[in-house]
């Protein structure tokens, strides 16, 4: 993988990252009891659903109605 490649990678993950900031619902995540916020924390850095779920303690399609509920957008 070229360097210019690598670069527009790097740019469309931070793009994601913080759109996933922007329109999460704070007041309902850090409602949240620790272990929730630490996972929904850990998707909206990273949008992995799958590790997300196995910290929050849930399955994916748990977890993924709760990310809904913190309106964090799928990106």
């Amino acid at each position: 993988m070229d360097k210019e490649k690598l670069e527009e990678w790097i740019e469309r993950f931070e793009e994601a990252r913080e759109l996933r900031r922007k329109y999460a619902d704070w007041n309902f995540i850090k409602s949240q009891p620790v272990r929730l916020r630490i996972a929904l924390d850990y998707y909206i850095e990273t949008g992995d659903l799958y590790n997300a779920s196995r910290l929050a303690g849930m399955s994916m399609e748990e977890f993924n109605e709760l990310r809904i509920k913190a309106r964090i957008p799928s990106i």
